[in-house]
């Protein structure tokens, strides 16, 4: 006899790259049923981590992921991450317990609704349609881009499973082809343009290797949103990040444009720098999967995939020559910006802050120098993002995850790290968090040292809450609750079996040297010490447009 959970643990293993699970009542069958498949899973240690690493883990390697939680409070407590990833665009499956056919118990709550309530569709499975269910959410999720929900009743999940024959996933819809006429269009205005700026987003990794190419041709210069830096690493006439976070130099190039094709990218206030990025005259082109253009801004929209996108725009600027393009781009200031790295044109900062504490500028800047070439960035969310963010080398597309960002929360670097780390082992996982967030996610810390092969954890160490302290301690509001008792990060990561250091000094940063020297394997803990008096740019510019108001 198959049991319900037999059935969808047998659809998942054979459509899903990894699990993450926490176990409980509602998936405790289902969970033993995993466990006699093939399918790696790992055991985490707070239910929304389940959902923050299967998310990082799609982010990273572009292979689905599940997640596994009971009922009740191990459902609830994965709807941060869950929020995350359906904002995100993130597909994954969350597979959990809930109430009984009979209706619901004292203790149940509407998970249905909670799920729709952040725009996520929940497939629930019974004894006839287990497997058939299983596979139709994988299917949207994959298809749709998003997370779902896989729910399986209490009095379900050990109940026999009805003979459905052989399922198969069914095909996924072709990559969306642009209309002709507005590729036409495009390639037009990107031909005539004297500064021509190529803009990437997350969504357009899967083209980094043609945009890279269609800048070439066209003379452009090229930058990316924050989430998707790397995507043009080693191009010469790369701008680097755009928006809140670029360079002063950069942004007065991308400032420059005329004309801006944004591939895979959103365009929110952030990467639009509240809307002072582009020139008022620049024309905008987007490139986007989504129904319609995602700002006021653009000129021209595209509905298409990324790749197709741009293998057809290319053939357009290949087919009109040389003497297709009008003038020279630029004007020569692409020649200006080769190899000038202004993407990394920052205040170099001080051996020690004002207060005697760590300078993070510095500090990044030598860890820039001593950390492994080949990595890749978790980052939570906090007034540290604009760190790590901006003074880092990345190698490749995807190589930095901003967790957290789209919903606008903290506490998911943790969380989210050991999916990180699993989906692309070689590298070595650079976890960015703050004190704040850190302690949020500590239980996972424990995690991260049981799955990664090699991983650092810098906790950018403020003892207080940094963005909250400078934008609404600027305006006066009391700081009490927003500060935070120096904890010491580095003997609690001693706790989960991680080496680790205080750093108070850029001479410390030795600890980290020598972790490096000798390997750089298992976990290591930086607990960062960093002043409160140093504040990232970004945070200023939101200070600023704060006090207009």
């Amino acid at each position: 006899m198959t049991t319900v959970s037999e059935r969808v643990a047998e659809i998942i293993a054979a459509n899903v790259d990894h699990v993450f699970a926490l176990m409980g009542n509602g998936n405790a069958y289902f969970v033993d049923a995993l466990a006699r498949t093939t399918v790696p899973m790992t055991a985490v240690r707070h239910e929304t981590a389940t959902v923050a690493s299967a998310d990082s883990y799609y982010r990273v390697c572009r292979r689905l992921a599940a997640a596994t939680t009971t009922f009740g409070p191990g459902y609830t407590n994965t709807l941060t991450s869950l929020a995350e990833a359906a904002q995100a665009r993130t597909p994954l499956v969350l597979v959990v317990g809930d109430a009984p056919t009979a209706g619901p118990r004292p203790w149940d709550v509407d998970q249905s609704a909670m799920a729709a309530a952040l725009g996520v569709r929940t497939f629930t499975v019974g004894s006839d349609d287990a497997g058939r269910t299983t596979l139709d959410a994988i299917h949207w999720a994959l298809a749709e881009r998003t997370a779902v929900v896989l729910a399986v009743p209490y009095d379900v999940g050990a109940a026999p499973a009805a003979d459905e024959g052989t399922l198969v996933l069914p095909p996924l819809p072709a990559p969306q082809t642009p209309a002709g006429d507005l590729v036409r269009q495009a390639v037009e205005a990107l031909l005539a343009a004297r500064r021509p700026l190529l803009l990437a987003g997350r969504g357009a990794r899967g083209a980094a290797a043609g945009l890279s190419g269609l800048a070439d041709a066209l003379g452009a210069l090229s930058a990316t949103t924050a989430p998707a830096r790397g995507t043009f690493a080693g191009r010469a006439y790369d701008l680097g990040v755009a928006g809140g976070f670029a360079s002063e130099p950069s942004a007065e190039l991308i400032r420059a444009a005329d004309v801006v094709l944004v591939v895979g990218a959103g365009l929110n206030q952030f990467t639009t720098s509240f809307g002072h990025a582009f020139s008022p005259e620049a024309t905008l082109i987007q490139v986007d999967v989504r129904d319609q253009a995602t700002n006021p801004r653009v000129d021209l929209f595209i509905r298409a995939d990324a790749a197709v996108a741009v293998e057809a725009i290319a053939a357009e600027v290949a087919a009109a020559g040389p003497g297709g393009r009008r003038g020279l781009p630029w004007d020569g200031a692409a020649e200006q910006a080769r190899g000038s790295l202004l993407q990394f044109d920052r205040e170099p900062g001080e051996d020690a802050a004002p207060d005697g504490l760590l300078d993070p500028r510095s500090a990044m800047r030598r860890l820039n120098e001593i950390l492994p070439a080949q990595r890749q960035l978790v980052s939570d969310g906090g007034h540290f993002i604009g760190w790590a963010n901006t003074y880092f080398d990345l190698p490749s597309p995807d190589s930095i995850t901003l967790v957290g960002t789209t919903y606008q929360s903290i506490g998911l670097g943790l969380p989210s790290a050991a999916g990180a780390a699993l989906a692309r082992p070689d590298r070595t996982t650079v976890v960015v968090t703050g004190d704040g967030g850190g302690l949020m996610g500590l239980p996972d810390l424990d995690t991260l040292v049981r799955a990664a092969r090699s991983a650092i954890v810098l906790v950018f160490n403020d003892a207080g809450y940094g963005a909250e302290v400078h934008q609404y301690g600027s305006q006066g509001l009391d700081e009490r609750i927003m500060q935070i008792e120096q904890v010491d990060f580095a003997k609690l990561a001693e706790g989960f079996g991680a080496r680790s250091a205080v750093i108070r000094t850029l001479a410390d940063l030795q600890a980290v040297t020598e972790w490096v020297d000798g390997g750089a394997e298992g976990t290591f803990v930086a607990d960062l010490r960093v002043s409160q008096q140093i504040v990232a740019p970004y945070i200023l510019e939101i200070i600023e447009l704060t006090l207009k108001r």
